[in-house]
């Protein structure tokens, strides 16, 4: 048995080591392509964490714009309530107003007194006439407007009314 064991020169021994530093080869290889995938796999972690803060700030966007939306659609209901509160009131103060126009047009009543003549100027008194204005009367009466204005403080002298009394200054002012 001595004999055949040393005539069998057996490439076995020789096809193992070749096998194992093959084996070696491909591990290493396969470490260097692992230590490439995890790389990758974290510039992509990296990504998808900012992806993630992006969907973030949308969502937060998203919600900040529907509470907008809301916001908007309770002041829109809110200012239709207002308006509809406020139109009747506008509608009573134009027929109130209306009601003073027509009032203003009417004429003047004649001063209690003795037949209801014409209006007659006691002393320091003017009666208005037809175009008058604040400052035509002062004009003919020889007087400055603001002493005319200042002894009629109740007098509107933007709507005179012929016939109307108004007091004049007195000239030496």
């Amino acid at each position: 048995m001595d004999t055949i064991s040393r005539e069998n020169n057996s490439m076995l021994p020789v096809a193992g080591v070749v096998v194992g530093v093959i084996g070696l080869l491909l591990g290493g290889i396969a470490l260097v392509q692992l230590s490439k995938v995890k790389q990758t796999v974290s510039e992509h972690d990296a990504k998808v964490a900012t992806i993630d803060g992006i969907k973030a700030t949308a969502d937060g966007a998203a919600a900040t714009a529907d509470k907008a939306k809301a916001d908007l659609a309770a002041l829109s209901r809110s200012t239709q309530d207002a308006f509809n509160q406020v139109g009747p009131a506008l509608t009573g103060l134009r027929e109130d107003v209306t009601k003073i126009q027509e009032s203003l047009k009417k004429p003047a009543p004649a001063p209690a007194g003795k037949g209801g003549g014409p209006v007659v100027a006691g002393p320091g008194e003017y009666v208005v006439k037809a175009g008058d204005t604040g400052a035509k009367i002062a004009r003919a009466q020889g007087v400055a407007l603001n002493d005319l204005v200042a002894v009629n403080s109740g007098v509107n002298f933007n709507k005179l009314h012929v016939g109307q009394k108004i007091k004049l200054p007195a000239k030496g002012k």
